[in-house]
């Protein structure tokens, strides 16, 4: 099993290949592959029978599939806590090395990393880290671009992509952070948001891009 087919099953599970079947457009985009490079590779993995494909429609992970996906989640969320709370990591060099460092490690390296980081529930960046036994209780959150003018909430996850989270670090945005939202710009304009100690804006993209607790 190549880092390359481990890529694929754990984007085709973060794009809900479990429960639905996920276009090869939507792979294509994530990866950022063209299509031709995504049907072959998805085919290949469907001989492996780590998905199945349904002609014209997409695919989805099988059990096999599931396990390796899952198994490499934990390991990369596992892996950001300890570079984040060990090693001083930030937000986004955490997401680039834990990249590497989930194809590399068994079972029994995950399961003692997550025993010495006393079993965290989440990632830094917000996403619920896997059970040893593949158990996911993934919380119930809506998008900041869903809120109105006045509701107070709590960044819950954010996306992981580098760019956006090194925009955020210097927003000052992190998990937990608390805000109300004082103005939304008309046409996806800006959000303001009101921290404890300062007001900043976030583009209509970013608040697409950011999951926050119900509000009160």
């Amino acid at each position: 099993m190549t880092p390359n087919k481990e890529d694929y099953l754990k984007e085709l599970y973060k794009l809900g290949g479990l429960d639905h079947l996920v276009s090869n457009k939507q792979m294509s985009q994530v990866l950022e592959v063209a299509p031709a490079s995504v049907s072959e590779m998805l085919n290949k993995l469907s001989q492996e029978g780590l998905l199945v494909i349904e002609p014209y429609k997409g695919s989805q992970l099988t059990p096999d599939g599931l396990r390796i996906a899952i198994s490499l989640l934990r390991g990369h969320r596992l892996w950001e806590v300890f570079l984040i709370r060990h090693l001083g990591y930030t937000w986004s060099e955490a997401h680039e090395d834990a990249e590497l460092l989930e194809h590399i490690s068994p079972s029994r390296l995950t399961d003692r990393l997550d025993r010495f980081l006393n079993y965290p529930e989440y990632c830094p960046h917000g996403s619920v880290i896997p059970k040893s036994d593949g158990q996911t209780n993934e919380d119930t959150l809506m998008l900041l671009a869903d809120l109105k003018t006045g509701d107070t909430s709590k960044i819950k996850k954010v996306l992981e992509e580098k760019k956006f989270l090194d925009y955020l670090q210097n927003q000052g945005i992190e998990i937990g952070t608390q805000f109300t939202v004082t103005s939304v710009g008309d046409y996806e304009g800006p959000f303001t948001l009101a921290l404890e100690e300062k007001t900043i804006q976030i583009s209509y993209k970013a608040a697409c891009q950011i999951f926050v607790s119900e509000p009160k």
